[in-house]
């Protein structure tokens, strides 16, 4: 073995190839194999919020022994424990249930807000649906909302929930 280089010409050449070799292979795997997001008759829908359930417990005053036991800078009235309530979520597609969910509020006191987010793959066309909520001690669902959405091949649904009540929107 000799110390020499290898001569500039043929230095080259050899990265020509290997840097064509590499975008060759790079083309090949950026379009196969075929990647398909869903199904040609497919639509989809995003079910997403964020929502504070009601207050687990009810307020209740203070005794006045209470109230003494306390530091001053402590002294209030009424006592309003901070755990919020589970939330309860319900979407019927067609009178068929689609998604269910129970979750509990965030936080380490459970007294923050419970976030929902589900992606699903429905077929396209007209469709019922049906969204419940249950944000209260009694889990009772106090937000029903219906709709018929017609929906198109790749489009998109997005169910959230503002101002206390189910948004229907197609994007």
């Amino acid at each position: 073995m000799s110390d020499r280089p290898l001569p500039a010409a043929l230095r080259y050449a050899l990265q020509a190839i290997a840097y064509g070799a590499f975008a060759a292979m790079l083309g090949y795997f950026s379009t196969t194999p075929a990647y398909r997001l869903r199904a040609d008759n497919d639509a989809v829908l995003k079910l997403s919020f964020t929502h504070s359930a009601q207050l687990a417990h009810p307020c209740r005053e203070r005794s006045a022994a209470e109230l003494a036991g306390l530091a001053p800078n402590m002294r209030t009235s009424m006592s309003c424990p901070r755990e919020r309530a589970m939330l309860a979520v319900e979407l019927d597609m067609d009178g068929k249930p689609l998604y269910r969910i129970t979750a509990p509020p965030a936080g380490m006191h459970k007294d923050g807000a419970t976030t929902v987010y589900r992606r699903l793959a429905i077929p396209a066309g007209r469709h019922q649906f049906r969204a419940r909520l249950a944000d209260g001690p009694d889990g009772k669902f106090n937000v029903v909302r219906d709709a018929a959405i017609e929906l198109a091949p790749g489009q998109v649904l997005i169910v959230d929930f503002a101002a206390g009540d189910f948004l229907f929107t197609r994007g």
